[in-house]
């Protein structure tokens, strides 16, 4: 039986219906747009996974906040045992601020976010994260893109995700100015690369 501290920790997954040309853009003129799509498909598939190891050695909860697509389309395709939400509009950091604040309504109290771009990600990196959240107000994973691929979190905090430049590669240099504002104590993650562009395919490659 798990004890209640670990049911309140929350992986939240951000990814999308892997509908051909509204997905992976970037990579329709490597992939074309079925390939693109199934790259999402594939890599969505693979971050659950994980995610699923994480949540069988912690007894924590997974969310996972789509877009495109619907409920039941995304239950018939990664399992009717997950809890789904659609992903509210506004930019990046109104989805993830949103997303935060129904987690902890939730009852959660150690909530980290996760995309799937980045296959990377494994269990020691989770562990770690949820582990950083005792001591810490804040934990990120520094993307090599200058954003980052994981945030975390035991209370909301909204400034955070208010004036970031998102989708640039001043994203992280943003959050972390702002942190610094609030006099947050911040651990980090180990830097990794996020799989956005052809050139980046090479890092997918191997868990093929």
């Amino acid at each position: 039986m798990f004890n209640k501290v670990e049911l309140l920790s929350t992986l939240i997954i951000f990814t999308r219906y892997p509908e051909p040309g509204k997905t992976k853009t970037r990579m329709i003129p490597a992939l074309g747009a079925e390939g693109a799509a199934e790259l999402q498909r594939q890599m969505s598939e693979h971050t659950l996974k994980t995610a699923q190891q994480w949540q069988k050695s912690s007894g924590g909860n997974i969310a996972i906040y789509f877009a495109g697509g619907n409920v039941s389309l995304m239950s018939n395709w990664l399992g009717k045992n997950l809890t789904y939400y659609p992903q509210v509009t506004g930019d990046l950091g109104d989805r993830m601020k949103s997303a935060f604040n129904q987690a902890f309504d939730n009852g959660a109290t150690r909530v980290v976010i996760i995309g799937i771009d980045c296959p990377d990600i494994n269990l020691t990196l989770l562990n770690q994260a949820f582990s950083s959240l005792a001591k810490q107000d804040l934990v990120l994973g520094k993307a090599e893109d200058g954003g980052y691929y994981l945030i975390g979190l035991n209370y909301l905090i909204p400034k955070l995700f208010q004036n970031i430049n998102w989708g640039t590669s001043q994203v992280l240099a943003q959050t972390q100015n702002i942190a610094n504002s609030l006099n947050l104590n911040t651990a980090y993650l180990p830097m990794l690369r996020d799989v956005d562009r052809p050139e980046d395919l090479f890092i997918w490659q191997k868990y093929q």
